[in-house]
């Protein structure tokens, strides 16, 4: 037989908890590496900014603020982490609208 023949098999989808809990940890590995790399520039033009360059604590001042944005999102994304492994969340199921109930 072919490869193609006989009756369809669906590939084995991850349950939504699962999926949810992929999408955050994405998010928080992303939000750290951010973070890292405005920390790194923060320090940075920090010392730019004390060997006489005016400019830099401009920029200072923005890696900072975006990198305790980050942090906070960071934090963020934790707790909901969290609050998924509890089962304190409910994954929400798709209905298809238009149709009613069968009975």
């Amino acid at each position: 037989m072919g490869k193609h023949s006989g009756d369809p098999v669906e590939e084995e989808q991850l349950p939504p908890d699962r999926r949810r809990l992929l999408k955050l940890a994405a998010g928080i590995t992303a939000t750290i590496v951010a973070w890292g790399f405005l920390v790194a520039e923060a320090i940075d033009f920090g010392s730019q900014g004390r060997s006489g360059q005016g400019e830099a604590w401009v920029f200072a001042f923005f890696a900072t603020l975006g990198a305790t944005a980050c942090m906070f999102v960071t934090l963020i994304l934790v707790n909901k982490v969290l609050a998924t492994l509890r089962g304190e969340v409910r994954v929400k199921t798709v209905s298809v609208p238009g149709r009613r109930a069968a009975r």
